[in-house]
């Protein structure tokens, strides 16, 4: 079985095409390179309400893979991991961790994100949030490719290999 990704940039300012969406095409292009397709994307207002209607249209679809860029700061409108943990099942606070530490590369800021990674059960779909800068795509989608599928696989019931 093929899995297959869906991105959710989350941005009012990129929602209302005053800013271009960079991290969200990044990151679709960056998973295709990886071997796991894309089968759609799309750009909401930040918000947990936005943000929850965004990831079940994505559950939606055949993608078991669904990746956030945007929304996780500390900003008055940043509700990505909010709205996110409305729709998660089960929270894998490593994935998280691990991004916040990898991004530590590039800047001190990676510590700022309240990022979150979880399982959605019965779908058996992983969700990570991201933050919306081009670097922590480009720092990130690596290490939710690394263990995607593993997760899929564990969350669908597949045995421990």
């Amino acid at each position: 079985m093929t899995l297959r990704a869906y991105v959710i940039t989350v941005s009012d300012r990129s929602a209302s095409g005053e800013r271009e969406d960079r991290g969200g095409p990044l990151a679709v292009a960056l998973l295709g390179e990886a071997g796991i397709p894309c089968v759609g994307s799309e750009i909401v207002p930040d918000g947990a309400d936005a943000v929850e209607q965004a990831l079940r249209r994505a559950l939606a679809t055949p993608a078991r893979l669904i990746v956030t860029t945007g929304g996780t700061g500390v900003g008055p409108r940043d509700r990505t991991p909010e709205g996110t943990e409305r729709v998660v099942t089960r929270v894998i606070p490593g994935v998280a961790e691990e991004l916040r530490r990898v991004g530590l590369a590039d800047t001190p800021m990676s510590l700022l994100s309240r990022g979150v990674a979880g399982v959605v059960e019965p779908e058996g779909a992983l969700i990570v949030n991201l933050p919306g800068s081009t670097r922590a795509v480009a720092s990130g989608i690596p290490v939710i490719v690394s263990v995607a599928r593993h997760v899929v696989d564990q969350a669908k019931g597949g045995d421990h290999s």
